[in-house]
């Protein structure tokens, strides 16, 4: 066993056993290469990256190779998902240096953390142009053996090219009409009218564009908007994306189809795309909308929900294809001799032609990924539920995939919002509760004495890295959302503790006018480089996730600070929302929302199970007016700042929509509030 041992990361735990004498990221760890004259191999990747195991089980398993990594380098282990401003700082130095980048990623370091050479998966054999493990590493010693001061000057050059590729932000307003107009029509440039979704191969769900399309077409009545949201999504979920069995959607597509998934399934992925396929269902009342949110949240309840009420970060793509292969997809993929197996004869032709299950197959060694190619409504429901019942319970005897099971804390903010609005549109209470235990766990675990942030746990014990933006800004939204579902005024108390340390900690110190966020606090542990990004990665970036929590938390509270802060934050959605609009989806959200005011909805009743109450309450949440918050309560409630002053009328529960704490007439009638919120 390694040092890796004592860490709470299943990735890291991976290679506890590893005759690599690894070091998890530690001042320790770079005194130690201090202290002996040696260069530091920094690997990153996380538990459920494909390559990142291919690598430790050629290299890292390897005695030979271990044997010369520990006499000649100290090795540090990173779990990008634990350490998100690691992998960000030496990320854009590998895309600076080689035009690319991806995981495993492989940096070389001095010992005071300047990189010099740079990589990401090496093979353990010369193979396709790139070299060997063992050659890298012969050839990144001779140089710090042999040509030290060009290694130190080297490693000062990029050092020095990082900060002067500071964002230097220098302000701006907010966009507005013009500019969500252009980003639209950017975003229409780039769509793919024959197979949903922008640009090709790999094909990525946009859960955050489809956010904006859904908010624009609110409040400005796009049709065009609205349909590239409506066929996108309708395309995910009927390719091998989306699990037609389990439900659930995989990281992303290989091809342009949607065919042929990478098959990890993550936990952000699918807290976002349930919420959206909730919108979409809120928007246009589509079946299918309705069946995938609820399909996919059932997925994150039955199979990412730890034992402590939290949700895992992801399942691997690979899994054992029973002959002791670990495979990708052999979990998911079916041929048409395992359909007879499971089905017999005649219910396999079913399946297959349901599924898009062919001889020669979709994907690999004649296999097929489940599809939906064709309309459900030509086939016997009956029988085809019958059927899904049976191909889910004869894959669950299949060995199955690895779960990373560690609580990211932002993550879990983004699953509180989905699972919480999910309960509240379709009735399930279930998955409400699963959302208030989720959030439970972040304040009882991940919250300090002083309302800091954890980044991670992993089986009821908090991990030692801190919270960055995205964490704040994630689990504050989801805290907002669960105060708007439930009426439970704390949630709205614990948004508001998160987002004062966004104003005191993760701001431009310096310059607050320009609204400029970073994605670490002031105080955090200092990097060769403080990473600030505005832009959407796989998540909302923290800088637009905290712009629209803060905008949210202003529109419940009333709360000038906060709403400037937002406002301003928004600036740099002005200068990349029409120029990269893709890449800025949930910031083109929010400014949606803050155009739209966002309204403010107050319901105000007798006592929390009067029907009348619950059925405006119920309007209101299926409201779709950008952004828009609803706090419900009696008159006499103190837990939510919207309800004061705000009367029953006629005895009466009623409705009062406003915008910046100026309302409309109150209406007791629930259509008349549809109306008023576009719902």
């Amino acid at each position: 066993m390694n040092r890796l041992a004592h860490e709470t990361s299943p990735y890291l735990l991976q290679h506890a056993d590893n005759p690599v004498d690894w070091w998890p990221w530690s001042a320790e760890a770079f005194e130690a290469a201090r202290t002996a004259n040696k260069p530091v191999l920094l690997s990153v990747g996380y538990s459920s990256c494909h390559w990142c195991h291919v690598m430790a089980h050629e290299s890292f398993e390897d005695e030979a190779t271990a044997g010369y990594l520990n006499e000649h380098f100290v090795s540090v282990k990173v779990d990008r998902e634990e350490r998100p401003d690691v992998d960000a700082v030496y990320m854009e130095a590998v895309q600076a240096a080689t035009g690319q980048g991806g995981w495993p990623m492989t940096v070389f370091l001095t010992p005071d953390a300047e990189p010099f050479y740079f990589g990401t998966y090496f093979p353990p054999a010369p193979r396709h142009g790139m070299p060997s493990f063992r050659q890298v590493l012969e050839g990144v010693r001779a140089a710090w053996d042999d040509r030290r001061d060009e290694v130190a000057e080297v490693a000062g050059k990029i050092v020095r090219d990082l900060a002067q590729r500071e964002l230097g932000h220098q302000g701006g307003r907010p966009p507005g009409e013009q500019e969500l107009a252009q980003a639209l029509l950017g975003l229409t440039r780039e769509y793919d009218p024959q197979r949903g979704g922008f640009g090709g191969a790999p094909k990525f769900p946009p859960s955050m564009v489809i956010e904006f399309l859904l908010r624009h077409h609110a409040r400005t009545g796009s049709e065009g908007a609205l349909q590239m949201a409506v066929d996108t999504c309708e395309r995910m979920a009927r390719g091998g994306l989306y699990d037609q069995l389990g439900g659930g959607f995989a990281r992303y597509s290989v091809d342009r189809d949607w065919v042929v998934p990478h098959f990890e399934k993550m936990l952000y992925d699918n807290a976002l795309l349930c919420r959206v396929y909730a919108h979409l269902w809120r928007a246009t009342g589509s079946e299918l909308a309705r069946r995938v949110a609820l399909e996919t949240a059932d997925f994150m309840v039955r199979e990412l929900r730890t034992a402590e009420g939290g949700f895992a970060s992801a399942l691997d793509a690979d899994s054992d294809d029973g002959s002791g292969r670990h495979v990708e997809g052999a979990y998911y993929a079916w041929t048409p001799a395992q359909l007879r197996e499971v089905l017999g004869e005649d219910d396999a032709d079913l399946a297959a032609r349901y599924f898009g299950v062919t001889a020669e197959g979709t994907f690999e060694e004649g296999q097929s990924v489940l599809q939906l190619p064709q309309q459900e409504g030509v086939f016997d429901a009956e029988r085809i539920e019958s059927v899904k019942r049976r191909l889910l319970a004869a894959r669950a005897e299949r060995p199955a995939p690895g779960r990373d099971d560690k609580v990211v804390a932002a993550w879990n903010g983004l699953a509180v919002a989905a699972l919480a609005e999910t309960g509240a549109y379709f009735d399930r209470p279930d998955l409400v509760e699963a959302a208030v235990g989720a959030a439970d766990l972040l304040v009882r675990l991940h919250l300090d004495d002083h309302a800091r942030l954890a980044r991670t746990s992993r089986d009821g014990r908090v991990g030692a890295n801190a919270g960055v933006l995205e964490d704040y800004g994630d689990v504050a939204e989801g805290f907002l959302a669960l105060a708007s579902v439930t009426g439970e005024g704390v949630w709205l108390e614990f948004a508001g503790l998160l987002l004062d340390h966004v104003l005191a900690r993760f701001t431009d110190e310096e310059n607050p006018e320009t609204g400029a966020l970073y994605d670490t606090a002031a105080d955090a542990e200092q990097l060769i480089r403080r990473p600030q990004d505005p832009t959407d990665n796989a998540t909302p970036s923290g800088w637009t996730a905290a712009a629209g929590a803060l905008l949210g938390y202003a529109a419940h509270t009333g709360a000038e600070s906060h709403r400037t802060a937002a406002e301003r934050a928004l600036g740099i959605v002005g200068t990349l929302g029409p120029r990269v609009p893709r890449f800025i989806g949930w910031g083109l959200a929010v400014a949606e929302a803050l155009l739209d005011g966002p309204r403010e909805v107050a319901i105000v009743g007798p006592d929390a199970t009067d029907p009348r109450t619950t059925a405006l309450h119920r309007t209101a949440l299926l409201g779709t007016a950008p952004g828009a918050v609803v706090a419900v309560g009696t008159p006499e409630s103190d837990e939510f700042p919207l309800l004061a002053g705000r009367p029953l009328v006629g005895g009466e529960a009623a409705a009062y929509v406003c915008r910046n704490f100026t309302c409309d007439a109150p209406t007791v009638d629930p259509e008349r509030l549809r109306a008023a919120l576009g719902g």
